[in-house]
Parts: C-alpha cells; structure tokens; sequence
C-alpha cells in the first residue's frame, strides 16, 4: 500500500503521514523544504520516499506525475497550501497567484491526473484539504477563502460524480478550522482562538476518509459553526468573518 502525501514536511501533512504509516503504508513525501522532509521521513518506520519540488510551477507538477504514474498510488492527500492575510488592494499580487496555484492548480492537477490511474485499480482514496474558511467569504484573507471554496466545491462534485458511477475511487474533503501548524506565521496572523491539534485532525481525516466520508469537518465548534451559518445571511457571517479576521492582525 502507497500513499503520496504534498505538504508533508510539517503540520497536518507530516502527521498523515506519520498516521499512514502506523497502518502499514509506504509513503512518498512532497513539499518545498528537504530537510523537514527528512526530518518527516526518519519518524516514519516504512519505507519512505522524498520529492523536493514546488507546486506552484506546472510544469514540475506535470513531471512529478509522470515520476509516480507508475507507482500504484492507493492514497493520495493534497494537503499543501498557504494563506496570505490583508486587504485585497493591500496585498502582494504575485504571493497571491503563487498561493492560487499551490492551493488550487496543484490540486486541480493531480487530482484529475492520479484519478485516471486510481480508477483502474482497486479501492483507492484522495483527500483533498481545505478549510472552514471554505463556508465563508472572508474578508481580509478574501484570495485564501476563495481558493479552499474552490477546492471543496470541486471535491464534492467529484465525489458525486465517483458515487453515481460506482467508481472504486472514494474522494474526501478535510475541512478543519484553525489547527497548531505553520500556517498562521506564514500567512502573517495571530489566531485568537484555541488552534486544534494536528495530529488529532490527521487522524480523524484519516479514518473519515476510509470510512468514504465525503465532507469531513473535525472540532465540534467547526460543526456547529457551520450548522448555524446556514440560519444567516451571507451579509451577515460576512460581518462577523471581517470582526474575527481583524483579530488576527499580529
């Protein structure tokens, strides 16, 4: 059993990773930074492989999938992405399209791509995360916001589509709330909230996506938070959105 796994040097990444490989799987490891991927791979007792490689470039995408087409991927997790935190007409342009292309073009790609493989195969798995900020539009991570509703979108339609054709192939959706990772000094935000612990969400995400789950959203208050969303307007968790991200500013 295989397992690919992108953002996988640290946070919610490297702790899937570790969760896969207590069940048994080889995994390979992708991410920007080779020394957190090792330090990622030498926790794991399976074999392990390492991708240094940047998402953001298509072209490197296109040729990590022709590196691993022939591998039998039987899990995949699109889990690399960042945020960029600011005022739309504040923030830097070219930050925002890298972020678009790691948070949406990578998983747009290997999706499409490794689902052709995995549909020839038997039962496979992808878990594509993105966020609770995926409910919401967002005031002041407006470009953030945007790219994980993309990637839930996408997700749930594919799933549906995968369901309806009987397809081998169960896809999943992890969207967690704020979570103890990287992400929040990479985006330039101080969370006010208390953060969930990654290994934690690794894990239920994990076991949803086994159990065919189509949205997964760990933490309780995620789940209410968007129970009760749905008895406002948009106007309205809007408002409250812009309050909460303000807090954030470090």
């Amino acid at each position: 059993m295989k397992a690919l796994i992108t953002g996988a040097s640290s946070g919610i990444g490297r702790e899937i990773a570790k969760h896969l490989d207590s069940l048994g799987y080889e995994t390979i490891l992708i991410a920007r930074n080779k020394e957190e991927l090792e330090a990622t791979r030498r926790v794991l007792e399976n074999k392990a492989k390492i991708v240094v490689m940047d998402l953001s470039d298509f072209d490197k995408i296109r040729s990590l999938y022709l590196l691993l087409k022939g591998e039998k991927i039987d899990v995949l997790v699109n889990n690399a992405g960042f945020g960029v935190f600011g005022a739309f007409s504040s923030t830097d342009l070219m930050r925002e399209v890298e972020m678009i292309d790691v948070n949406i073009r990578a998983v747009h790609v290997l999706t499409k791509m490794f689902l052709k493989e995995m549909k020839k195969r038997k039962k496979s798995y992808i878990l594509n995360v993105s966020s609770s900020a995926s409910f919401f539009p967002g005031p002041y991570m407006s470009s953030y916001y945007a790219t994980k509703a993309y990637v839930r979108s996408l997700t749930e339609a594919i799933s549906y589509e995968l369901e309806h054709e009987k397809s081998n192939v169960s896809i999943s959706c992890l969207c967690p709330g704020p979570v103890a990772t990287k992400f929040s000094s990479i985006a330039g935000v101080h969370f006010k909230t208390r953060s969930m612990d990654a290994a934690f969400v690794a894990k239920y995400a994990i076991d949803k996506m086994f159990q065919g789950k189509r949205l997964i959203v760990p933490g309780f208050s995620m789940k209410c938070a968007r129970f009760f969303s749905r008895f406002f307007s948009t106007y309205f968790v809007m408002r409250f959105v812009y309050y909460f991200q303000k807090k954030k500013k470090k």
